[in-house]
């Protein structure tokens, strides 16, 4: 009995040394330190990609919100100066319009009368040649210059108040280009004949010195 029992407790002993050094085999054995510092090192580096794209993805959407900022103010922009055009044409085309309207409203009243005095010598003529007559002379012109005078008009509109060239816009007795340069001998301009003529004898005077010497030259260019 003595023997077995030593028996049977040397056979539990080594059994439980069995177990113990099993358990001891399979316990996570610690890992060298040079792994541990590769990992943290890894890991620090993915942190930084990781900011690196997210800084980058940061900067692409800032970015893209200026340039969207600048598109729409350039639009703005481009808008308003679009408004600002199309204001100014139907400011024109509106200007332009009552002009002609005006324009119209004062031809359709018919010329404005002559109340100046008529010498005896311009009795002959009629209409605005008399007044071109009497304007003539009392610019200083002998009565012998009003046949030139006369005949350089007769050419250039027919002694019409209304006469316009629809290519060049030359306008009134004298053809004056443009018409509105008649405007520093009167605001009527348009429809006195005493303002076109007195204006054209100023134009006369200035380049030709006498109606005359205008004629002269119409004759050989064709114009004055």
């Amino acid at each position: 009995m003595g023997v077995r029992a030593v028996s049977v407790g040397v056979l539990v002993a080594g059994l439980i040394g069995g177990v113990h050094l099993g358990r001891d085999s399979q316990a996570p054995q610690p890992r060298p330190a040079a792994e541990s510092v590769a990992d943290a090192v890894q890991a620090d580096l993915d942190v930084q990609l990781l900011k690196q794209h997210e800084s980058r993805r940061a900067a692409a959407r800032a970015h893209q919100r200026e340039a969207e900022i600048r598109a729409a103010a350039q639009a703005a922009t481009a808008a308003r100066s679009a408004a600002v055009r199309a204001h100014k044409a139907e400011t024109r085309v509106a200007a332009a319009k009552k002009a002609e309207e005006e324009r119209k409203k004062e031809e359709a009243k018919g010329p404005v009368p002559y109340d100046g005095p008529i010498p005896a010598s311009c009795n002959e003529y009629s209409g605005s040649r008399e007044i071109g007559c009497a304007l003539m002379l009392d610019k200083g012109f002998p009565i012998s210059e009003f046949p030139c005078l006369e005949e350089l008009w007769d050419h250039e509109s027919g002694w019409n108040y209304k006469a316009e060239n629809k290519s060049s816009g030359a306008y009134g007795i004298p053809q004056a280009l443009p018409g509105k340069k008649m405007a520093s001998a009167g605001a009527d301009w348009r429809t006195n004949p005493a303002t076109q003529i007195k204006w054209g004898l100023g134009y006369v005077k200035g380049r030709y010195d006498t109606p005359c010497g205008a004629w002269g030259y119409f004759q050989d260019n064709g114009h004055y």
